[in-house]
């Protein structure tokens, strides 16, 4: 779980006063904590092989290595996941009459996991960030070979993977779970406000989500700007959440009528669902929250505390003063996997081309993929890859069987517990007809605390202890077993 590192530096060739030395001689202890890609420390003449490799080590990667490796032998299953924490602890020693001083480095290094989720409430100052996060290899089965790196290139035809320190990763069957990528950086201005504007910020990021909270606070009075841009996202209702929890916090704390609160989405309504986006619709109204359809944020222009939004069918630009600005960035498949030859669907804005009920490849089939990185033409949510994750692992063990790997069917379900306050909230759940797939026997796009209490205190631990433990398969037994009604599945490729 750590490395020491020895740092031995020359000072000089005559002795240090005894002050000086006393000075040296005394501990000094603090902590720096920066995020960081971590090389493979071993190499090996022979290049190794696994019957599954799993690249990445979020949701889907993690429950596929805890469901595949109750079938499997130990590290026939690998993950490849380069994210972790490093706590650096430097500790100086030396002897009065040495003339050399050793500075001791112990580099602690922890490969971490992220309930994504959870920063919406980490955001509005509900849970604290550190509720979020636990080591990966407390969530990922001991019976995984773990490479603490990234990959530089994959070569699908002849089956291996290249990490960044020129190892090759041979694989039999290769599982893609690699998530999605922000990109701050495709709109002017943003990254720069986010680091330097207090009244700038954003729930999707450990580096700024908890600026959020300080900017609930430190807000009196003006424009509120929240925003959605063009293209798929993961969890599409996290930018209204944060708004809601924004206007419930204003209206707490005596402020709400001060606030101008203003919603920018690039989509041309407020949820994919048209049963859920007419009851948002509703709530906006309520709380006279300005909603503009059809707008995507451009820039930022923090000196002149201006957002700039494009019109997506007239190109026209509109700007607005802002006085707290929370920005969903832009976000887009993992570059490693487009600049991979027909890995990815550029008819399906890039993203890897799976066939959406067996989520095996279109072009390889040794591949599959799951989670954010996937062609699904549904909402990119842990939810989703519950349900993801049963049916990958029936299909590809059918297919090492020597099957075809379609004994099941993902029929899009995902879901999106909506937040509306610090003590309600809906939740959304639904196919990849876009149409409600509700669990629970009331109707769900009804504000109600018990909503809000699920995704509070029943969700984070259900994710910890049983989609990441490949447990759960989603809510659809449950919904059987309360008699719901179940749309019949529409091929969504027809």
């Amino acid at each position: 779980m750590f490395r020491l590192e020895i740092v031995c530096k020359l000072f000089h060739f005559m002795r240090l006063p005894n002050e000086e030395m006393e000075v040296f001689s005394k501990p000094t202890l603090f902590t720096r904590v920066f995020a960081l890609s971590i090389r493979n420390m071993s190499s090996t003449n022979q290049q190794p092989k696994h019957k599954i490799l799993i690249v990445g080590g979020g949701a889907g990667g993690c429950a596929m290595a805890n469901r595949l490796c109750k079938h499997f032998e130990k590290n026939e299953v690998a993950v490849i996941e380069p994210s972790a924490v490093t706590f650096t602890i430097p500790y100086s020693c030396s002897s009065g009459y040495l003339y050399i001083i050793i500075f001791f480095s112990i580099v602690f290094i922890i490969q971490t996991h992220y309930y994504q989720p959870l920063w919406t409430l980490v955001g509005a100052g509900i849970k604290p960030l550190k509720e979020s996060v636990q080591p990966l290899e407390k969530v990922l089965t001991s019976k995984a070979k773990l490479y603490k790196d990234k990959i530089t290139h994959i070569e699908p035809k002849e089956s291996y993977v290249v990490l960044s320190n020129g190892d090759k990763i041979s694989y039999e069957y290769l599982i893609l779970a690699l998530g999605i990528t922000l990109r701050y950086d495709k709109v002017i201005g943003a990254e720069e406000a986010l680091k330097n504007d207090p009244r700038v910020c954003s729930n999707y990021s450990t580096d700024y989500v908890e600026k959020t909270y300080k900017a609930y606070q430190n807000f009196n009075g003006g424009n509120a700007v929240f925003t959605l841009p063009a293209g798929p996202i993961k969890c599409a209702g996290a930018p209204q959440k944060v708004m809601y929890l924004f206007e419930d916090y204003m209206k707490r704390s005596g402020k709400k009528i001060l606030a101008n609160i203003h919603y920018f989405t690039a989509t041309n309504k407020l949820f994919s669902v048209d049963k859920y986006s007419e009851n948002l619709t509703e709530i906006c109204k309520k709380r006279n929250i300005n909603c503009n359809l059809s707008y995507n944020l451009v820039e930022v222009d923090s000196q002149a505390s201006e957002a700039v939004f494009q019109h997506m069918e007239t190109k026209e630009l509109k700007r607005i003063k802002y006085d707290f600005l929370h920005i969903t960035p832009p976000m887009c498949c993992p570059e490693i996997l487009t600049k991979t030859p027909k890995l990815t669907n550029p008819k399906s804005c890039d993203y890897v081309d799976v066939n959406v009920k067996t989520l095996r490849h279109n072009h390889y089939d040794n591949i599959f993929a799951l989670g954010d990185c996937a062609a699904l033409p549904t909402s990119k949510t842990a939810a989703a890859v519950s349900s993801q994750a049963a049916t990958l692992e029936k299909n590809l063990c059918d297919v090492i069987k020597g099957g075809q790997g379609n004994v099941s069917e993902y029929d899009g379900y995902t879901a999106c517990p909506i937040v509306t306050g610090y003590n309600r909230g809906i939740i959304a759940e639904f196919d990849y007809r876009a149409k409600p797939l509700e669990t629970l026997p009331i109707d769900q796009g009804k504000e109600r605390y018990i909503f809000y209490f699920m995704k509070t205190y029943i969700l984070p631990p259900l994710y910890w202890d049983g989609l990441l433990k490949g447990i759960w398969s989603g809510p659809k037994s449950i919904r059987n077993l309360l008699h719901l009604h179940r749309p019949s599945y529409s091929d969504p490729q027809k």
